[in-house]
């Protein structure tokens, strides 16, 4: 019997945005399954719940059997390790993102030898995107329509109170 290939995606997704979908999608052409681990308490000040963000995400990615969302708590490398997931997917957009991710990958390979991390490069459409200027640009009441998936929009506008999302 060949073993499933693991990957865990995990992230904040504080909100979801068409990066986060447009990589996972990518990591799920890779490997048999990945999880999208919804991390429960980031050390950033939250727009969303961490029952709001799994559902939001959940919802992004209904119909593809390859791709689950769960909440984890605690070192993401270990979350990855009681999955199973030999693997860590992470994205790539900008220069700092690589310091940044690298750093982490060395960390967490201290931490678990065992578990890799690879890591997706953004699609070019999406390198502007990150999660902060999704939310800046909601709360001031700009159109994050190209940037998000419509029932993440439609979450941000009532969370701004009727801004425009």
């Amino acid at each position: 019997m060949i073993a499933k290939r693991l990957a865990l995606f995990p992230a904040s997704l504080d909100p979801l945005h068409n990066g986060h979908i447009d990589v996972v999608r990518r990591a799920a052409r890779i490997f048999d399954e990945v999880v999208v681990g919804v991390y429960d308490s980031p050390q950033k000040q939250l727009l969303f719940s961490a029952n709001e963000r799994l559902e939001l995400a959940r919802a992004a990615f209904v119909g593809e059997n390859e791709i689950k969302v769960a909440q984890y708590s605690g070192l993401t490398v270990h979350f990855a390790a009681e999955l199973g997931a030999a693997v860590i997917v992470r994205g790539l957009r900008i220069v700092s993102d690589f310091d940044l991710e690298f750093r982490t990958a060395l960390a967490n390979r201290q931490l678990d030898g065992s578990i890799e991390t690879v890591a997706v490069i953004a699609d070019g459409r999406y390198i502007h995107i990150s999660s902060s200027i999704v939310r800046e640009v909601a709360e001031l009441g700009g159109d994050v329509s190209t940037m998000v998936p419509p029932h993440v929009a439609q979450a941000l506008q009532q969370r701004f109170g009727g801004a425009r999302a």
